[in-house]
């Protein structure tokens, strides 16, 4: 869908709940010497501002990374990114997961960005420029199956489509499926939403089938503002990294 805009949503719970874990992810990844490749298929603007209209009129983040930030520790490696962003970019200054894995990767590691919205991929080649990664205009399922299995082989996906569309929900599972018989080795990580209408119950049943070793980790928060659909955040993650279980009860307990 291109008329998705995540400024409007930027900082919100659900974002802490992903960013959390996939910076634990990047970080327990680059503890060993061996290069890896990061691969993103729905990157957005890689840096928001907080302070900007859009997200001021949804106030999410206030509810979220305002309220939750402290309750990290604070050698925790999102911590550590946000106190880096906002050194360099002012108070207001949030990063996305490309920023987030683009201040956690290093020189030898790999990093693709994909982002077919033109405004979105606009500002993504921007905030991206002071790092050695590729951003690519282009449909982020379609790249990623271009790109894998990558070089170097070891590394990770992120894949955290909008929702906006139910075919979404049926493509993901074939999608994941194509991927993991390429690239085996892969940590393959799944964002969805919770809503009130039970939506993702199909596309987890199918993945659940195929990756019965995989981790599923969701939270459950109230509707940001009346009306609001979106009652939880999940992750799913197929060949998931050893501690992962344990970070995600750490993380399940700052919302508590």
């Amino acid at each position: 869908m291109l008329s998705y805009q995540h400024l409007y949503h930027a900082g919100n719970l659900a974002d802490v709940h992903k960013h959390a874990l996939l910076a634990w992810m990047l970080d327990y990844l680059t503890q060993k010497d061996k290069p890896l490749t990061y691969l993103e298929s729905h990157a957005g603007r890689g840096l928001y501002d907080l302070a900007a209209p859009e997200a001021l009129k949804t106030g999410e983040a206030a509810q979220g990374i305002a309220r939750l930030e402290t309750r990290l520790p604070p050698d925790h490696p999102y911590r550590r990114v946000l106190d880096a962003v906002r050194a360099d970019h002012g108070q207001d200054a949030y990063p996305g997961s490309p920023l987030i894995a683009a201040r956690l990767l290093r020189a030898t590691d790999s990093v693709h960005l994909a982002e077919k919205h033109p405004q979105e991929h606009a500002a993504l080649a921007e905030a991206m420029m002071p790092y050695p990664v590729r951003v690519h205009k282009a449909d982020g399922l379609t790249k990623v199956l271009e790109l894998t299995p990558p070089n170097p082989r070891r590394g990770m996906l992120l894949v955290d489509p909008s929702f906006e569309s139910p075919a979404e929900y049926e493509a993901i599972p074939r999608f994941l499926g194509q991927v993991a018989r390429k690239w085996n080795v892969g940590v393959l990580a799944l964002w969805y939403p919770l809503l009130r209408e039970p939506r993702h119950g199909g596309m987890l049943a199918a993945l659940e089938a195929a990756h019965p070793e995989a981790l599923r980790h969701e939270i459950r928060f109230p509707p940001a503002r009346e009306g609001h659909r979106m009652t939880g955040s999940g992750l799913f993650v197929i060949n998931p990294p050893w501690g992962l279980s344990g970070e995600a009860a750490r993380v399940s307990a700052i919302f508590a």
